[in-house]
Order: C-alpha cells, then sequence, then structure tokens
C-alpha cells in the first residue's frame, strides 16, 4: 500500500519531472514530508510568494517545451497563484498546478484556509480536477501532463484534499487513460491547405503574420523554409518574436500598437493576410475595421475557437503550425511578380525605421536594450515584465532563434519578469538569462531574490529605471493631459544595497559612458548580479497606436 502523497510524487517521477517550484503549508504537509523522505531525482524550488512559484515555472515552460510544475497549499496558497494561472492561459504555456485542499468532509464549511479552487480555476484553466479517490491520482495526474502539453497547451489544475494524500492505495494503480471528447486535431483538412495556396497563387500583395503558435510547434525552421522559398514578408506578434529571424531581410518587425511602420502598413495595404499561430488580439488588430481592411484572411491555428472569434477568416486551417507548414512547402504554387509589393514594403523600412533621440546626460532606454543585444551576441535569453522596457526589448532586441523571449503578452502581468527569469534559468542553466525589468514590476516580486542566492543562479537583473510606472506615465502625459496620478515613484529603495542584503552583487550605472564597461563586469561575473541603470523619466515608446484608432493611424513615426 502507499500513501496519495507518495503516489503523486511516485507519478512526478514517472512523467520525468526535474523541478518543482512551490511553498509549503498546512494542506500539502503530507506532499512535502512524502517529498523529504523520498529520492526522487527531482528539485523543488523554493519561491519566497506562491506568484513567483507560478511566473517562475512559466519562464521554465517557455523555453523547455516542458510542463511547469506548481505545488501550492491551499486557501491564500492556491489564490496567490490566480495571477500567474490566467497568465499562462492566455499566453498558451503548459502548467500543471496542484494545490491543496482542506479534507473532504469539511469542504464547504469555510473551514481553516478552505478556497473553492474548482470554482475559482474554472475558468482560467484549460481543465481541472478536485481528486476524490486516492486511487484516481495516477490517472488524474497521468491526463493533466497529457492535457497540458497537447493542442494549445495550457494549465492543468488538480485540487487534493488533505485526507487524499493521507489516505492509501494499491501501489499499481490505473495509470491509462482515454479521453474521447479531447481530441486536438493536429493535421490539417488538406482541402484547407489547397484553398490557401490557392489563394497565395492569386496574391498580389501578400504577408506573413506569426505568432507564439510558430514557436509552441516548433515550426521556425519551417516558417524560415516557406518565407525565404516564396519570399514572402513576414511579420511577427509580441510573442511570436523569434519565431522567425527578426534580422532577415524579410522581416518587417513587429506588428501591432507599438510595432513598425513597415509591419502595420503591410497588414493595412495587404491582399492576403496569413495569420499562423497567432491570436487576433486587440493591441494587434486596433480598431478592427481598419484591420487588413482589403485582404482574404488565412487563419492557421491549433485552437479552433481563435479562428474567426475577432477578425472575419476566408480560409480557415486547423491543425498544429508545423504540419501546416510542412504541407504548403509541399504544394507547388506558382506566384505572381510581388516585384512592386516587395519594393513599397522595403521603402517602409528604410524610410521610416524604429528611433529615438540620445542624450549625453542620461542613458537611452533603447540604446541601452541595444547594448544588452549586442554584448550578449543575440544568445541571451531575455525576460521582462510589461511596460515600456518590454516594448523597447521587443523593438530593439532582434530576436534570431525560438525560446529566446520570454515575456507576459496577453494579460500584462507586472512582477512576470524576474520569477520567470529563475525559471528560465533553471530549464536553461548553460545559457545566459537577462531579466530585463522596470523598477516598479521588480518590486512587486523582488522577494525571490533569496531563490538566486540560494540556487547561486547567475541571473543578470538589469533594472530599467525611470522612478516611474512608465508606461502609466506616457499614457497620462498623452491622453490625461499630463495629470500624472500615484505613477511617480519618488521613493523607490536604494537596489544596490537591496541586492547586497540577499548576499547579491550590486552594482549602479547613472551615465552612458560607463554602460559598456559596466555590462562588460556584469556579463563577466560568475553569479547573479542586479544592475540598477538609471534611464530618462520622460521617454516614451514610439511608434504608437492611440486607443481606438487603426492601424495605419500610428503616431511617432518619425521625429
Amino acid at each position: 500500500m502507499i500513501t496519495g502523497a507518495d503516489l503523486l510524487i511516485e507519478s512526478l517521477v514517472d512523467e520525468q519531472v526535474d523541478t518543482i517550484f512551490g511553498y509549503p503549508g498546512g494542506a500539502v504537509l503530507p506532499i512535502y514530508d512524502a517529498l523529504y523522505r523520498s529520492l526522487a531525482p527531482f528539485k523543488h524550488i523554493l519561491s519566497r510568494h506562491e506568484q513567483g512559484s507560478i511566473h517562475a515555472a512559466e519562464g521554465y515552460a517557455r523555453v523547455t517545451g516542458k510542463p511547469g510544475i506548481v505545488l501550492a497549499t491551499s486557501g491564500p496558497g492556491a489564490t496567490n497563484l490566480i495571477t500567474g494561472i490566467t497568465d499562462a492561459l492566455m499566453d498558451s504555456l503548459p502548467l500543471v498546478i496542484f494545490t491543496g485542499q482542506v479534507a473532504k468532509g469539511v469542504i464547504g464549511t469555510d473551514a481553516f484556509q478552505e478556497s473553492d479552487v474548482m470554482g475559482i480555476t474554472t475558468p482560467i484553466t484549460k481543465y481541472n480536477y478536485q481528486v476524490n479517490h486516492v486511487s484516481e491520482l495516477p490517472r488524474i495526474i497521468k491526463e493533466a501532463f497529457h492535457i497540458a502539453v497537447t493542442g494549445r497547451p495550457g494549465p492543468v489544475v488538480i485540487d487534493i484534499p488533505k485526507n487524499i494524500s493521507q489516505e492509501t492505495s494499491p501501489a499499481r494503480s490505473q495509470r491509462d487513460f482515454y479521453l474521447p471528447g479531447y481530441q486536438p486535431t493536429k493535421h490539417p483538412n488538406p482541402l484547407q491547405i489547397g484553398k490557401l495556396a490557392d489563394a497565395l497563387s492569386r496574391s498580389k500583395k501578400p504577408i506573413l503574420l506569426t505568432g507564439a503558435g510558430v514557436v509552441t510547434a516548433k515550426a521556425s525552421d519551417e516558417l524560415k523554409a516557406f518565407a525565404e522559398k516564396y519570399q514572402l514578408p513576414v511579420t511577427n506578434t509580441l510573442l511570436g518574436l523569434g519565431g522567425f529571424p527578426g534580422t532577415s531581410n524579410l522581416s518587417l518587425g513587429m506588428a501591432g500598437m507599438h510595432g513598425t511602420y513597415a509591419a502595420n502598413m503591410g497588414i493595412y495595404e495587404c491582399d492576403l493576410l496569413i495569420n499562423i499561430g497567432a491570436r487576433f488580439d486587440d493591441r494587434l488588430t486596433g480598431k478592427l475595421e481598419h484591420f487588413a481592411p482589403d485582404a482574404k484572411v488565412a487563419h492557421i491555428d491549433i485552437d479552433p475557437a481563435e479562428i474567426g472569434k475577432n477578425i472575419s477568416t476566408a480560409i480557415p486551417v486547423v491543425g498544429d503550425a508545423k504540419e501546416a507548414l510542412k504541407a504548403l512547402l509541399n504544394s507547388d504554387i506558382e506566384l505572381p511578380d510581388h516585384k512592386a509589393w516587395k519594393e513599397k514594403l522595403e521603402h517602409n523600412k528604410t524610410t521610416y525605421p524604429l528611433w529615438y533621440e540620445r542624450s549625453n546626460d542620461v542613458i537611452s532606454p533603447q540604446w541601452l536594450t541595444e547594448q544588452v543585444y549586442r554584448m550578449s551576441k543575440g544568445e541571451a535569453i531575455v525576460t521582462t515584465d510589461v511596460g515600456q522596457h518590454q516594448m523597447w526589448a521587443a523593438q530593439h532586441y532582434p530576436f534570431d532563434k525560438p525560446n529566446r523571449w520570454v515575456t507576459s503578452g496577453g494579460l500584462g502581468t507586472m512582477g512576470f519578469g524576474f520569477p520567470a527569469a529563475i525559471g528560465a534559468q533553471l530549464g536553461a542553466p548553460n545559457d545566459l538569462v537577462v531579466a530585463l525589468v522596470g523598477d516598479g514590476g521588480f518590486q512587486m516580486t523582488l522577494q525571490e531574490l533569496s531563490v538566486l542566492k540560494d540556487r547561486n543562479l547567475p541571473v543578470k537583473v538589469i533594472i530599467v529605471n525611470n522612478e516611474a510606472l512608465g508606461m502609466v506615465r506616457q499614457w497620462q502625459e498623452s491622453f490625461y493631459e499630463e495629470r500624472y496620478s500615484e505613477s511617480l515613484l519618488s521613493t523607490n529603495p536604494d537596489f544596490v544595497k537591496l541586492a547586497e542584503s540577499y548576499g547579491i552583487r550590486g552594482l549602479r550605472v547613472d551615465k552612458e559612458d560607463d554602460v559598456v564597461e559596466v555590462l562588460e563586469d556584469v556579463f563577466a561575473y560568475d553569479g547573479p548580479v542586479v544592475l540598477d541603470c538609471r534611464v530618462e523619466q520622460k521617454e516614451s515608446v514610439y511608434p504608437m497606436i492611440a486607443p481606438g484608432k487603426g492601424i495605419q493611424e500610428m503616431i511617432g513615426v518619425t521625429k
């Protein structure tokens, strides 16, 4: 006989888990005791807040493609995970989350540290379970791992009452499962591929829009081959960065609210838009009636619910991006002459590039981002929070490889970047990991500096410090007549002393002339570093599509 807690550990070993992120508490004490007694070949990372656990698991999942595993107790332990679960659902990240629950006999009585995890997580998970009998655990865990990583990836929650962890079951429990109602479509319909190929053969102004689905499907090589074979211009969403080389001459850069002029005008003027693995979210489209108004739209997505949700789609293709691109590459497509179209796009690229002004007095955050790219040779895994520093990184760090960009796209979560960097470093221990964070977001989860010290993880934390909630400040400047209501952070801590208080090296730089030397020092250091970079507070992110405007109505395209 074996306890439920021991069954859980055994199941994680069966799934070849190497890392779990968690925080103990009363309802999961049997599980933590089993973990202590076990010889399981995986490590447990003790975060200092459950939000740190789940964002670290997201970072781990993004760079490895494997599910991130989280363990938290009942009540506040579980509810502290809610932001991260929602974030993972919106950005399609595979997580398996174990939450403790009060014993079955007191569920529904407002028992100490009880929360309705099933009710709370139903709308923010791909699926959720509450275990009713200890013998169910192995099968449920097997199903959860399958559901989390197949089809469109997402978070799965398993809520385990405390008595289930303590009860015993035969050692060999049922692990097989059959899910007839869950059969994701991986291979696209050949007829739809044929329609797409036919549309491409008739198009005079085609464009590819690529999203996170390309990265998740490991379809970057097929996308590059497809674009180069037919010399198709490519733009990407925020989460699609790295799916196609940003330095390719076919790349137009990122589209959307802070996208490039060339990318947005390409979408506005194209006659065929082929969306591969991207959601048509509002930060991408702007005002819907102005988004690709003259284009026939084809949409390749493994999640049929995304197709036609926001943008009317003429050619729906349900399936895995890699399989769809393989099918297109095997199609014999004869394209018309695109010379005039490509010349126009190239003209837009060269005439209206991204721009910024440098100052001799303070560090330009865009220039700082470019130096991080140059000195890391573009090889770093970069994590960010949300806000100005995120957009500057997306614009000025040309990602050429997939899984090098870890950011919170759909939910836009402050406090994401630093713990995500911890997870990314654990998932890719031999890679350089840079957490580009704002001074506001960093203060939401900086207690995870303890994990850096505990594990001596060589994460380089670069704080783009403008003593403000930068994007909020920019919007207040542009749309609220410079009424900076509660957006200026004049009482920031001394980040150098703060890092040192955790036993971590802290540095500060406030002059551009010193940046290169300091970054060389940071990247050469074999250990974690927190670098406080003082940048211009009033710097803004341009170009920009203002709220309620169309994709062709950008402001700040030129100086």
